[in-house]
């Protein structure tokens, strides 16, 4: 008996042994879509493990489970779909924006998901909602960049190349050599103006208007510092590191192309992840939402978010983006940006840009 015992046992252990393994998430089903404006090439990576982790869980357009958009356009989006009475459900159950301050809104607008990260005050490096409505998930970096190749030539002809944000703006030398994005347009600048708003004051954006600012795109001021028509852009740390690394594979060395980390402090924006509250969201699949903005904080997704040249939001992450500095390093340079005032003053601020810069 006992021998039959044995046999009876290592049987069910040799079965448990190979039967084929299941998806920890296997139980998470029905459809879900995403807002994003994370760049395409994460967002493809991204898909890729979220149907693995979740092998029923539908995407929720065109076999993606992102809607990819800049983050001022999916604002934009948002507003449309909300209707004039923001009442209206939306077309997807997550956002996940570069923009902070918008979280903040739409919190205050009712449609956002509470919902409970466990120890996210030891586990996450940023900030967060206490009530549990927006978790940060993903490090954008505002820094500045040059062309060292060019720096001599601009010495010659009496240009200094910036190391900080003060004299990007004050430096009347650079008049009409300098690029940035749209703060009326990029959610990522629209927050690096409202930091040196603060710490500089408005005159901040005379000083640009001054210097004549080039507003655009950030691969055409990368090219413009490679042809040196620009002496300095200001511009996310994960544009440049994408641009050397895709180059580096090509087998290409860059070397007309740097990051700056400004003197002045560095323009951290710790973008976030939100649940639309079942009422306004597209499938009403607030448990799968809640699944995936677990998953999102774990080590693997951040290391994705990593490999998309943006840095981890999660306290003790050793591990960088390729080619860019310590995480804990850029946090204690970080300019802070005061998301309350960027939420509450939108509209005053982009106007205030609008009257002086681009008048």
């Amino acid at each position: 008996m006992k021998k039959l015992i044995a046999w009876l046992l290592s049987l069910i252990m040799l079965c448990s042994v190979c039967a084929p393994a299941l998806a920890v998430n296997e139980d998470v089903e029905g459809e879900l879509l995403i807002y994003t404006s994370m760049y395409p090439f994460v967002i493809e990576m991204m898909n890729e493990a979220i149907a693995r982790e979740f092998p029923n869980l539908t995407p929720g357009a065109d076999g993606s489970f992102f809607f990819y958009g800049g983050t001022s356009d999916l604002i934009d989006r948002i507003y449309g779909e909300m209707g004039p009475d923001r009442n209206k459900a939306l077309n997807c159950d997550m956002f996940m924006v570069a923009e902070p301050a918008f979280s903040l809104e739409l919190k205050e607008y009712g449609y956002l998901h509470s919902f409970e990260v466990e120890g996210a005050e030891d586990r996450l490096r940023f900030a967060y909602d206490k009530e549990g409505f927006w978790y940060p998930v993903r490090t954008l970096n505002m820094v500045l960049a040059y062309n060292p190749e060019m720096e001599e030539t601009w010495a010659s002809r009496g240009v200094r190349i910036p190391k900080t944000y003060k004299d990007f703006a004050f430096d009347t030398a650079l008049k009409g050599k300098l690029s940035m994005s749209d703060p009326a347009t990029s959610g990522t600048a629209y927050a690096a103006v409202c930091a040196l708003m603060d710490t500089y004051g408005a005159e901040y954006l005379d000083g640009l208007h001054e210097n004549g600012v080039m507003r655009e795109k950030g691969s055409a001021a990368i090219s413009k510092l490679q042809t040196g028509e620009c002496a300095c852009i200001m511009i996310l740390e994960e544009s440049i590191l994408k641009y050397i690394a895709d180059e580096k594979a090509k087998g290409h060395e860059v070397t007309n192309l740097k990051v700056i980390y400004p003197e002045d402090g560095v323009i951290l924006i710790p973008s976030t992840v939100m649940i639309v509250a079942e009422e306004f969201s597209a499938h009403a699949n607030t448990d799968a939402a809640e699944a995936v903005a677990q998953w999102l904080l774990t080590d693997e997704a951040q290391r994705l978010i990593m490999q998309g040249y943006m840095h981890s939001v999660l306290a003790g992450m050793a591990e960088i983006p390729e080619g860019s500095i310590s995480t804990d390093e850029l946090i204690k340079m970080d300019m802070g940006v005061n998301w309350v005032n960027a939420y509450q003053n939108r509209e005053s601020i982009l106007n205030l840009w609008r009257e002086k810069v681009t008048r």
